[in-house]
């Protein structure tokens, strides 16, 4: 998203070298201090950089944060306290126009790690690691604004997938069980990506305790992403359940269907269902670790009188699970 050009002396110099970084802002007024998320959130607002455009200008000052932890900071979720995630707030102030310490002086002493403070960042994986490459997922998560993931903690979630006589998948059904880690919680993104050859992207149908708000579809690699509001704003430990159905765009034969998991969830279950007139040969249930392409799992499944298999995993960690089935 940004351009990235070679820095003199390692210095960030993106205020008044615009032609480094198109867009950025000259030295910020300033004004009454507040917290350091709210600073941080009024210079990113004046400064009409998106958060991964301040990703990629650190990241040219050579320091790596993801945007993710950049949304967090600027919401007040956690706090820069590390070596690395400080240096991250001069080169900020430098790069939003603000004075030197202009930050950096708004951050307190480390936050507390409480049950529900520490619930966030405990085994979650940032965006690049549940879909390493898909660099179009990032700039729509990007683009929406998307908020930090572990906001929500997943209590359960159901998967039940239809595949029909053509053995082609046709229809998800989902169904969550969520509890806030934080207050406010309005909205959260959910990802679906068609089969390769499939022509078109899925649809978000049927929401149930929440309703769609923005949809983002990029057609060319079968991707939607949508924001789901929910009936309420939660607050700090509140729970709520939410349930949707995905229509799945017409394809060739359909031998897999699998989650990617960022967060740890308390009880994951997925059920696949075969038309009678069209059961696979064999099933089998699969795992992998974040961002890899090899099982690290494997195990066979029954497939019942009701032409069914399904998987249970408790205490479902961050990667990918799945099934998979050939029909001969």
């Amino acid at each position: 998203m940004g351009s990235e050009h070679p820095q003199k002396a390692g210095r960030l110099r993106l205020v008044e070298q615009r032609a480094t970084l198109p867009g950025a802002v000259p030295p910020a007024r300033t004004g009454s201090a507040g917290s350091f998320a709210e600073a941080l959130n009024a210079a990113v607002e004046a400064s009409g950089l998106s958060l991964d455009r301040i990703r990629a200008a650190l990241a040219i000052g050579g320091v790596r944060v993801s945007v993710t932890t950049l949304s967090y900071w600027r919401r007040g979720r956690s706090q820069p306290e590390r070596a690395t995630s400080l240096h991250a707030v001069h080169l900020l102030e430098e790069l939003l126009g603000l004075p030197h310490t202009g930050l950096s002086t708004l951050l307190g002493p480390p936050r507390p790690r409480g049950r529900w403070a520490a619930a966030p960042a405990v085994g979650n994986l940032q965006l690049e690691d549940v879909w390493p490459g898909e660099q179009q997922i990032s700039d729509v998560f990007s683009e929406l604004d998307a908020p930090p993931i572990g906001e929500l903690e997943r209590l359960s979630i159901h998967d039940a997938y239809y595949v029909d006589a053509r053995r082609r998948g046709n229809l998800l059904r989902m169904r969550q069980v969520v509890r806030a880690t934080v207050s406010g919680v309005a909205r959260c993104l959910v990802v679906h990506k068609a089969d390769d050859g499939a022509t078109g992207c899925p649809e978000i149908t049927a929401v149930r305790h929440a309703r769609l708000g923005r949809i983002r579809r990029r057609p060319e690699i079968g991707l939607v992403v949508a924001e789901l509001m929910l009936d309420r704003p939660l607050g700090l430990g509140d729970s709520t359940v939410f349930e949707y159905e995905v229509e799945i765009p017409p394809g060739g034969p359909t031998t897999v269907y699998g989650r990617r998991f960022a967060v740890p969830v308390r009880e994951y279950v997925l059920q696949v269902h075969f038309d009678p007139a069209a059961v696979p040969a064999h099933c089998e249930r699969y795992d992998r670790a974040p961002g890899e392409d090899i099982d690290r799992r494997r195990e066979q499944l029954w497939i019942g009188a009701s032409a069914s298999a399904h998987v249970l995993s408790p205490d479902q960690q961050p990667g990918q699970v799945g099934i998979r089935w050939e029909w001969e």
